[in-house]
Formats: structure tokens, sequence, C-alpha cells
């Protein structure tokens, strides 16, 4: 391609020298003229093939990126192909196999729509684009593109086997059998589509015929997991064999042993034959591997329970209780066993919050009484008990009838029964999704097949649970800090301004969090502190004098004196922007500090203590103005900066930590807004909208913030999948 726009652009550049011979006035002055215009026509071209070389190029290091699994850089190689060629789909298709395999299904959804609408002939992207759709439960959206894909390439055994399982999926067993059976006539030994038919079975309760299939499978390929999960419920549910359930999940295991949920599934069948030191040593194991779940706890705390381990079993409740404080049966369990160990204080607080849901539970009243009575609270005691023999008398009996945590658990049963004839889930709530962010807890897959795809890989960063933290601020630095991903570097104007004065000991800079110093580092600020100290000592004060010594205070860990710096610079200059920006930044590290401080002396008096809450109440009111001073700083910036993009951002984080989360996210918009590219604004703007219980607003900014480097992004939207 460039060889034809080379030889055009001579032919153009001899045309233009013609007319300029034909001309009757012809000066040198005009023929140099002519001269620099080729050239420049030259340059032009020669920059046009300059940029086609290098976004092949780029295209081509980010697939050598995906090959080697390194997907986070991959994509950043096709952020710069995009940013400089957004008509290309080859970019977006790429990308979306990165995220893809990131399980960020909602971004890679989005980009193979990209790559279709600029080339509606790659095969791949609907192949992409439905394994994301079927991950989103978009069933219907998956069999579209299935299908599309089907018409490119009618015999492509993967596509067959994912719009198989969607039909079935959608309760279309008549077409679903029909797209099985095409996939078996084109390869009769596929073990995929005999477990796809043996689910088909299940669902439509025929388990003799999903069984048959199931054995089928297995004879083919003995590495297929799910076809050992699927004949050990068969085994369990319908024949009460466990014997033969535990050694499918031993099977199971040995081919995929990093997966909680399988150690959950054979702890239940070892309870079931006695077995409760396996049963125990399978939930230790899947909370090792899986912190976050739920289930494991639920159940390692009832087998606790049921062993006597009552302080262990309440603490497997208090876990389930703190990230769902809604799952009645953990709060019962944990009451009765308050009562058994002693806590009745604890007994108490549970049991009223057991009452007022259920206020005719005769038994939760007498069992409150008790716990009552022996803290010493015999009114209370009696209060209750008179409340629950008046529940007697109304009924007229004298037992109690009415279980509470049976109706819980038949209304659940019920509820998961009508689920699996729906065929789908019920949306989360927000306190749904507020509270399971709160922990970020991995829910169970209860699918039996992950769609596959022909190029999955291995080694994705989104398995690496992290400790889920927001970006942190923008501050003032000598120490630049660049994204390694994406080269992105922090600046505005009066940095620059100030960097070209050349008043500073070194070159300023913007960096997200703080900086890292060695020794000599500090040695070498403690020496300019005490060059400013002789300076301001023996000259005029210049308000950059005290901004210099402020920042080097910052950098050694002095706030206070920072502080002080950044009046005395604000004072000397009231239009003296980064004098404003560094005082916020000292505030912010007085706040960090309080609070650490607080930390390390929580366990220096008792929680019950006389002054305890006195103390606590100062230190609110101290973070409340420290916050304040800090949001007061930072308008100042904006009103002299109104386009400070860093300025609006670390109002957000300021926002964030007085919980207002509304406002938090507001800034973030306006930085967005200010600098489409800012990843950290995504980052905790997305982190904001699932503190609020608006997932899908927060999952796309993770989407966003994930594209653009922050590779926590993907962990947060692992755990947050359903």
């Amino acid at each position: 391609m460039s060889v034809p726009a080379v030889v055009l652009l001579f032919g153009g550049c001899e045309k233009f020298r013609y007319f300029c011979r034909d001309v009757k006035v012809m000066t040198i002055k005009k023929m140099t003229y002519c001269r620099l215009m080729c050239l420049l026509f030259l340059m032009i071209s020669a920059r046009a093939i300059h940029a086609q070389i290098n976004t092949d190029q780029v295209v081509n290091i980010g697939r050598n990126a995906l090959y080697f699994e390194d997907y986070i850089l991959a994509i950043q190689y096709f952020n710069q192909a995009i940013k400089t060629k957004p008509f290309l789909a080859e970019p977006y298709f790429y990308r979306s196999v990165a995220k893809i395999s990131l399980e960020d299904y909602r971004g890679a959804e989005q980009d193979a729509g990209m790559a279709i609408e600029r080339n509606p002939f790659i095969v791949d992207a609907y192949q992409v684009r439905g394994v994301s759709r079927q991950n989103l439960s978009d069933y219907k959206g998956a069999v579209e593109d299935y299908i599309a894909g089907l018409k490119l390439m009618p015999e492509d055994k993967n596509l067959l086997f994912n719009l198989a399982v969607c039909q079935s999926a959608l309760k279309d067993y008549d077409e679903a059998q029909k797209t099985y059976d095409r996939l078996l006539s084109l390869d009769h030994r596929n073990d995929r589509a005999y477990i796809g038919l043996a689910q088909m079975n299940l669902a439509s309760k025929d388990t003799t015929k999903a069984l048959e299939n199931l054995n089928r499978g297995i004879a083919l390929s003995k590495n297929n997991a799910n076809a050992y999960v699927m004949r050990a419920e068969i085994a369990s549910r319908t024949k009460r064999d466990f014997e033969s359930a535990i050694a499918d999940m031993d099977s199971a295991i040995l081919l995929e042993p990093r997966y909680a949920g399988y150690f959950i599934n054979r702890a239940y069948m070892k309870y079931n034959t006695d077995d409760y030191f396996g049963a125990m040593a399978d939930y230790d194991y899947a909370i090792s591997l899986d912190p976050a779940s739920q289930e494991a706890h639920f159940n390692r705390g009832l087998l606790r329970a049921e062993v006597g381990d009552n302080n262990k079993a309440i603490s497997d409740f208090d876990f389930v209780l703190k990230s769902n404080p809604s799952n009645f049966i953990a709060l019962f369990n944990r009451a009765l066993l308050h009562m058994r160990t002693h806590q009745y204080r604890e007994a108490v607080n549970d049991f009223t919050a057991i009452l007022k849901k259920y206020p005719d539970f005769e038994a939760g009243y007498m069992a409150r009484g008790e716990a009552k009575r022996r803290m010493g609270d015999t009114r209370g005691g009696d209060a209750d008990y008179e409340k629950a023999m008046s529940i007697f008398r109304r009924n007229k009996t004298h037992e109690s009838t009415f279980n509470p945590a049976e109706i819980e658990a038949t209304a659940a049963i019920k509820k998961a029964e009508q689920r699996e004839i729906d065929g789908e889930e019920e949306p989360e709530t927000a306190e749904e999704i507020m509270n399971r962010f709160n922990t970020l807890l991995t829910v169970t897959d209860n699918d039996a097949f992950k769609p596959e795809y022909a190029n999955r890989q291995r080694g994705h960063v989104q398995n690496d649970n992290i400790e889920v933290e927001p970006m942190p601020m923008f501050t003032l630095s000598y120490y630049a800090k660049d994204n390694k991903l994406n080269g992105k570097t922090h600046y505005i104007r009066e940095i620059g301004d100030i960097n070209d004065s050349r008043l500073l000991p070194a070159k300023l800079t913007l960096i997200s969090g703080e900086s890292q110093l060695t020794e000599d580092d500090i040695q070498r600020h403690f020496a300019d502190i005490e060059y400013y100290n002789s300076l301001l000592a023996n000259s005029k004060p210049r308000s950059v004098d005290h901004f210099a010594r402020g920042l080097d205070y910052l950098l050694v860990k002095n706030p206070d004196a920072a502080v002080a710096d950044a009046d005395a610079a604000i004072a000397l200059s009231p239009q003296f922007m980064l004098g404003y920006l560094l005082r916020a930044d000292a505030h912010y590290m007085q706040y960090r500090m309080a609070r650490a401080f607080d930390d390390r002396s929580v366990g220096d008096k008792m929680p019950d203590a006389p002054d305890s809450k006195s103390q606590a109440m100062l230190r609110q009111r101290q973070d409340i103005t420290t916050l304040n001073l800090m949001m007061a700083d930072l308008d100042e910036v904006i009103k002299l900066s109104p386009k400070n993009v860093y300025a609006h951002f670390n109002k957000g984080n300021v926002y964030m930590l007085q919980d207002d989360y509304t406002s938090a996210i507001s800034c973030y918009t306006t930085a967005i807004e200010l600098m489409p590219d800012l990843a950290e604004a995504y980052y905790n703007r997305g982190l904001m909208y699932l503190r609020m219980g608006n997932k899908t607003m927060g999952i796309n900014d993770l989407s966003k913030a994930g594209e653009l480097g922050v590779l926590p992004s993907y962990n947060v939207i692992k755990r947050m999948g359903r």
C-alpha cells in the first residue's frame, strides 16, 4: 500500500512543477516555494506511511502480549492503535479477547460489538460477544451472535456447542436437541455435546437419560470436571449414594484443584457418610481457597455447632452476618449459640432482631427473657415471659409450634425451585449489591457449563485477590511516578511554570499516592530545610521559599510544619494556587496520621471505659475539621484554576472519606469530563457506584479503568459478578 502512495505523490509534485513553469512571471522565490511545497507534501506523506506502519506494529506487539498471557499490557497496545485509527476493527477485536480473558464480560461485549460494526465478517468477534453475553445471562443475545457466526462458519464446533447451551438455558429444548445432533453429526466423539445433553436432560427431570449421556461423555474424555460434578449430584440427590458421589468429586478436584465450590460439595457428601473430620477439612480448605465464601463459612458454622465447637461456630456466623445481615438462619443459630456459651448480652441482641421480624415467636420471647434474667434484668425477663404467655393464651396452646428457621428454609427452597422453573435469577437489589461489595464475596458459579472460547488463556490477573482500596489522592512531590502500562504522567500548567522558573531545588510533579524515600533522600530534604531556614531568616521572605520548605517538611512526614509554611506562602501570595494544594496535602497527611494513631491505640483502653465514647467523639470532630480544611483548600484551588482535574478528583476522595458518595461521584464525573482518560477517576467512581448498590454503572466504570491500566479493576469485576 505504501508504494502506490509514494508514486502518486511524486506524480502530483511533477504536475505542480509544470504548473509553476507555465506561469509567465516566475521568480526564484516562487520556484523555491514550489520546491518547499513538494518537500512538505513528501513529509506529510512519509508521516502518514510511518503512522500506518506503527499501527500495524502496535497491533502485532499487542497480539504477542496476548499470546504470552499479558492481557493488561496487550490492552494498552490496542488502546494506542484505536486512538490512532479508530476505524479499524482488528484492535477492538483483540482488545475484546484480552478483556474476556480477564472476565470483563461487559467490556468484551462492547469491544466485540465495535469490531463487528467495523467489519461484520469477523467470525471470532461474534463468538467473543456471544460468550460475553452468555456469561452476563443474556442468552437471547448470545443465540443471535452464535447464529450470525454460524452463517459465516457453519461447522464451527464451539459456536454450535455454545448455541445449544444457550437454547437449553432458554428452555428451547427442541432447538437445542437439533443443535446437539448437528454437532454430533460433525463430531460423534464430542464429549462436551453428551455432557450438554445430560444437562438438558436434568433440566427436564430425565435423570436416567442424563446419566446415560454423562457416562458416554466420561468414556470419551476423562478430563471434563463438569461431567463428574453432575454425576456426583445425581448420585447424591436421587440415589443417596454418597460414596459414589465422593469418588466423582475426587475426580473433579483432581482436574480443578483450585475451585472452592467442589470442596464445599464434597464436604456435604462426607457429612452424609458421618465423616465429620473429612467434611471439616474440606470446608477449611475451601475457605483457604476462597476466604470470602459465605457458603463455606455458613456450612462450617453448622458443622462446628453440631460437634460442640461453639465459639468457632459463632465466628463463622459472624462472618456470614457481617456481609449478609438478612441471613436469618445464621442469625437464629448464632442466637442459640450465644445462649449456649453464656454470652447473654449478644443473645438478647440476636433474639431482638429475630423477634422484630417474627413478633409471634413465643419461644424467642422465652429465650430472650431467660437471657435478660441471667444478666440481672429481672424486670425485662418477666416482661418477655408475660409476652410469650399472652401468645400461648391467644393460640390456646402450651407448646411453641412456631419455628421461624423452618419457615425461612422452606421459603428459600421454594424460591430456588421457582428460579429453576423460570430459568432465570432475580436481579440483585441495591442492598444486596452493597452488602456483597462490603466484603467482595465470590458468588458460587451455578452454571454447569462455562462457554467455550477457542483461544482461552491461563494466568488471569483477576484471580489474584487484592485488598480493594480507592486510588489515592494526587499529591505534590519531587519524585515522579508514572503508570508503567500506559506511560501516563500527571501535569498541570502551574507546575510547568514553577519548574521553568528554576526556583525549586528539583523538578516538581504530581503523583497518585506517596513517594517512597531512601535514607539519602530524607537527609537531602533535611539539608534543604536547613538551607531555607537560613534563607528565610536572612532574606526578605518569598512565598516560593515557604512553599519549597513546606514541601520538604511534607516529604519528611512533618505535616504540621508543612501547614505553617503553606499558610505563610498563601499570606504572601493569596493567588498562589500551589500553596493551597500543598496545604490540602498536608491536612490529608494530618488526617491519615491521626487515623493511624487511633488504630495503634485501639487496644489501650477497654471499649466500655468511661472516657472511650468521649474520646471517640473528639476524634470524630477532629477528623471532620481536618477534612473540612482540606475541602476549603481544594475549593480555593478550583477557584483559581477551574480546570484543575486533580483538585476535582481529590475533592471526590474527601467526600468519600466523609461517606458522601453522591458528591464523590459528582466530583469524579467532573474530573472525567476534564480528562476522559483519567483511569483513577473511573476506578474510584466505580467503587462509589457499587457502594450505593448500582452494579451496572459500577462495573462499566471499572471496565474502563481496567482498560486504562488499573489492574485491581478486574479483580473487583470478577468478585462482584454473579
